[in-house]
């Protein structure tokens, strides 16, 4: 039976929800690492809504798991997730995961992560499942596993405020060149910048993304035979509520 990795996404697009580049890519490999992604996201409201082409806020409110689905089709609710569901997970960055599933854009290293993301990560971190974040999700880790394992992560360059904000959050924060991957080992944490990365190129996200997907993926848990039950939650919500 295949591995299943969660992918956890907010939104769809890097000024307001997950970024899209990094989402694909990611689910291209899990895909020919010959695993099964499951898509989660918040069945919330985004944090705010961007225009992409200027840069601006828009007024109005769009719902996180229904703009996510753009990219990803079915979508699980984040908070009917039975973490024994996934055998590792992928965080996508963007500017939307963290403005919508933390206080971070007001309270910087203060911060507090949304419960259901806390609880997941501390359950994968318990259950010894590897995780892997991309640019800025990395700030999860740091606030919710750096206080309690020390994780060691990155943010690109050492210089970025991110980057201070997580090591006051009590992360091991090392810098990392577009194309590498930071690895955890005690705590089967893998990381890198994405476009955080100084001149990050679509080709050298990819590359990384290869790498630290690969690396998970190869690090989880062979499932259960096929005929052992699970815990995928039955969606039986009705029609897409997100924007044309």
């Amino acid at each position: 039976m295949a591995k299943r990795v969660g992918v956890l996404l907010s939104g769809c697009g890097r000024l307001d929800g997950s970024d899209i580049a990094e989402t694909m890519l990611s689910l291209l490999v899990i895909e020919r690492a010959g695993a099964q992604a499951i898509c989660i996201a918040p069945d919330a409201d985004q944090a705010g809504v961007v225009n992409h082409l200027t840069g601006e806020g828009l007024e109005g409110t769009r719902n996180a798991r229904s703009e996510a689905a753009r990219i990803a089709g079915q979508t699980l609710p984040l908070a009917a997730l039975d973490g024994n569901a996934i055998d590792a997970l992928i965080v996508p960055g963007g500017e939307g995961p963290i403005a919508t599933l933390s206080d971070y854009p007001d309270k910087r290293e203060l911060c507090q992560i949304h419960p259901d993301v806390a609880k997941l990560l501390r359950a994968m971190l318990q259950s010894r499942r590897p995780m892997g974040f991309v640019g800025l999700s990395a700030l999860f880790a740091a606030r919710v596993l750096g206080p309690a394992a020390g994780v060691r992560i990155t943010l690109g360059p050492k210089t970025l405020p991110f980057a201070k904000h997580a090591a006051v959050m009590g992360a091991d924060v090392r810098p990392c060149a577009l194309e590498d991957v930071i690895v955890d080992q005690k705590a089967r944490v893998y990381s890198t910048p994405g476009f955080l990365a100084e001149d990050a190129r679509l080709s050298g996200v990819a590359r990384a993304l290869d790498r630290l997907v690969r690396a998970v993926v190869a690090n989880a848990k062979d499932r259960a035979p096929a005929n052992a039950p699970t815990a995928l939650p039955v969606e039986t919500t009705g029609p897409d509520r997100g924007s044309a």
